[in-house]
C-alpha cells in the first residue's frame, strides 16, 4: 500500500546570498502558494501578490500587491512582484502569499533568490 500524498506540500532551502545565510520555505495550498524569504528567521513583511483578472491583453499578464503586514515602501512592492509573479504564471495563475524579510535586496540578489525558490518548487 502507498502511502498517501499530503494534503499540503512543502520544501524548504537554505542557501547564502552574496555572504548573507537566507532561508526559503514554499508550500502549496489549494488556493495559493505560500513562500516565505528570510535572512532575519522572521516572517517579516506579507505581501499578496495575485494576478489582475482586469487586463485585456492576456499575453502580458498584470500582477497587483498588497502589503497585508509590515511596511508599505514602494521597494516592497518591486521585490515583490520580481520574486513572485513566475511563481504564479507557473501555479497556473494563483495568488501568492510572500513573506519578505530580507537584509540584501539589490538586483544580484533577487535574482540568486529567484534561483533558490525555483529549487524549492512544489506548485
Amino acid at each position: 500500500m502507498s502511502s498517501p500524498e499530503p494534503i499540503i506540500r512543502s520544501r524548504q532551502t537554505q542557501k547564502d546570498v552574496n555572504g548573507v545565510s537566507t532561508q526559503v520555505v514554499c508550500t502549496e495550498f489549494s488556493n495559493y502558494i505560500f513562500i516565505v524569504l528570510t535572512q532575519y528567521g522572521k516572517i517579516g513583511s506579507l505581501i499578496s501578490v495575485t494576478p489582475d483578472s482586469r487586463s485585456n491583453d492576456i499575453s502580458t499578464p498584470t500582477f497587483s500587491t498588497k502589503v497585508l503586514l509590515g511596511k508599505d515602501e514602494p521597494l516592497t512592492h518591486v521585490c515583490a512582484k520580481n520574486l513572485a509573479t513566475f511563481v504564479s504564471q507557473e501555479a497556473g495563475n494563483r495568488p501568492v502569499l510572500l513573506g519578505l524579510a530580507l537584509k540584501d535586496s539589490s538586483l544580484d540578489s533577487i535574482k540568486q533568490i529567484k534561483d533558490i525558490i525555483q529549487s524549492c518548487k512544489v506548485w
